[in-house]
């Protein structure tokens, strides 16, 4: 369910990680082999490649699965992949950014636009949405036996905008410029973020009533589900009854 409002998307949901587990393992392994294609690899020298092994490591991933992932990647003679976005409108005027890794964009646009035009959506241009979302930088990392005054001063002077902690997590929202400042400021911590990306936070944001919201959720996990998807974000905001009905 990814791409809620900042306060939602970063909230930590235990038990959805588990159930699409296997989903999540296939994207990452996709996003490690396109760092290696693009940057070689060696993650001291591929801040990309980086933080992929970072996150695979955030949700369990093993060991020997990171690994055949780099391999591949290595590989001259595996698949080139494309990265691709697509923007659109679903009913009730929700806006649904989706991101994509594909090695055949063909299949990939075909795919996206057949689930939009079924539920009576609209595909629109590139760059259709790009006044509705900020690109910002989100790190979930856990507290620890951390100084959270200490800590926070640390993340502000390496530009956080947004410091949250909950439940035993700092999240943490910086802008996209400031993004890899703040990987470097953990590292030089020793600290490592249990989740690090890049997220299209909604300006503003849309509720619904439940029956329309689980609609629209569903539609939301039928991107998600297809291999080529790699993200999908959207300006739903779901009521915290809304969450616990769907996670």
């Amino acid at each position: 369910m990814s791409g809620h409002s900042k306060w939602s998307t970063i909230k930590r949901k235990k038990g959805a990680l588990d159930a699409k587990r296997s989903k999540i393992f296939s994207k990452l392994i996709k996003e490690i082999t396109v760092a290696v294609k693009e940057g070689g690899p060696d993650p001291d020298g591929n801040p990309r490649l980086r933080l992929a092994i970072a996150n695979a490591k955030g949700v369990s991933m093993p060991k020997d699965n990171i690994e055949r992932a780099i391999n591949k990647g290595k590989d001259k003679n595996s698949a080139n992949f494309s990265e691709v976005t697509y923007e659109g409108y679903l009913p009730h005027g929700i806006a649904v950014y989706v991101e994509t890794t594909t090695d055949n964009t063909q299949r990939t646009v075909s795919n996206v636009r057949a689930i939009f035009n079924k539920y009576n959506g609209n595909l629109g241009t590139n760059g259709s949405l790009s006044f509705l979302f900020d690109r910002k930088g989100v790190f979930v990392i856990p507290q620890g036996d951390i100084d959270a005054e200490e800590f926070e001063m640390e993340l502000i002077d390496a530009g956080a905008e947004d410091i949250e902690l909950e439940d035993g997590y700092f999240n943490v929202t910086t802008s996209m410029e400031d993004f890899g400042n703040m990987m470097k400021k953990l590292e030089d911590l020793g600290i490592e973020p249990e989740t690090a990306e890049l997220q299209r936070i909604p300006h503003e944001t849309k509720t619904l009533s439940d029956e329309d919201a689980e609609k629209t959720m569903k539609v939301i996990d039928l991107f998600e589900d297809d291999d080529d998807v790699q993200k999908v974000w959207h300006n739903l905001e779901l009521t915290e009854e809304q969450m616990e009905k769907l996670g």
